[in-house]
């Protein structure tokens, strides 16, 4: 059994405490098991959530035990960390345990040093903050979240939504993750600025636009050698009036979102089927399996084949 702490410590945001205790509470498998127990863990039996007082049904040394511990956010950033609860995340990390930020909880994390050196979010409104505070840190305000392996931290509010998916679908596949996302009512994954190690950024489609249109059809034949023409005459504007719209509405050039949505398209072939590597290629419009290889390693990070491995399930 995987075993999820959750921190809470005094002023803890009620909403970034419940959202992993209700989210990895409902996983179930294909079998109908729960592969998590989750345990809200504090320094002191009574807890001050601000709107109301939480009693922790778990101490500290939970923290030991965990395989996951969640720290959320609490009201007052620039708290500081009582000093035993720092000495034993530390611990936690040294034996492997993996540790995940929600809004502000990335103030505590960051108070270990862990994140020293790494890439990390936390809420846009707090992240001048935590720059100041943690300058070792490279702090990121425009992704969702950020996943280093062993420590990933979420902005603010549905984001750490977005990350206790994530890390479900880590552990359990795609399937699985759908499956809690569509209990969260939230979509697997949403559109925005996604910038982490293993999921690449989703290519923006924004809603309502003049693009949208074009946009649904280069993601429905990415399998198609399509040229700057093939997509200005498709659009029926000129390449020049192409590239300035593109620019000014999803903030890329035609030929990267068109990029972006093939590597998309291949995580999803490589995560749902078991087709070759070569094959995946010449299905999201790749002339060569080597210069498919280059690029999937260079937007996501990992081979191919070590995604694969990460992500595939029975």
């Amino acid at each position: 059994m995987h075993i999820v702490a959750v921190l809470a410590l005094d002023k803890v945001i009620p909403f970034d405490l419940a959202t992993p205790v209700e989210v990895f509470s409902r996983v179930r498998l294909a079998d109908g098991s729960s592969p998590y127990e989750v345990r809200i863990c504090a320094p002191t039996p009574t807890v001050d959530a601000g709107v109301f007082r939480l009693q922790a049904p778990w101490g500290l040394d939970t923290l030991l035990a965990a395989d996951t511990i969640i720290l959320p956010g609490c009201a007052d950033g620039a708290s500081p960390v009582p000093r035993e609860v720092l000495d034993l995340l530390g611990k936690a990390a040294a034996g492997g345990a993996r540790l995940a930020s929600i809004c502000a909880g990335a103030f505590v994390l960051a108070a270990t040093g862990l994140l020293d050196g790494l890439r990390a979010t936390t809420h846009w409104l707090a992240a001048p903050m935590l720059a100041e505070r943690f300058p070792r840190i490279d702090v990121d305000p425009n992704v969702l979240y950020v996943d280093n392996g062993q420590f990933l931290t979420s902005a603010g509010a549905a984001a750490g939504l977005d990350l206790c998916l994530h890390m479900i679908r880590r552990d359990h596949g795609s399937a699985v993750a759908a499956d809690a996302a569509r209990l969260s009512v939230m979509p697997l994954e949403r559109e925005g600025g996604q910038a982490q190690f293993i999921v690449p950024e989703q290519p923006p489609t924004p809603r309502g636009s003049g693009l949208e249109p074009l946009l649904r059809w280069m993601q429905e034949n990415t399998e198609v050698d399509l040229t700057l023409a093939d997509l200005a005459g498709r659009a029926g504007m000129s390449i020049r009036t192409l590239n300035r719209r593109f620019r000014e509405q999803t903030g890329t050039t035609p030929l990267q979102w068109l990029l972006r949505a093939r590597i998309r398209r291949a995580q999803h072939l490589l995560e749902a089927t078991d087709q070759p590597v070569e094959q995946i290629a010449g299905r999201v419009g790749f002339g060569s399996p080597t210069a498919f290889r280059d690029r999937f390693k260079r937007v996501v990070g990992t081979s191919p084949h070590s995604y694969r491995a990460a992500f595939r399930r029975a």
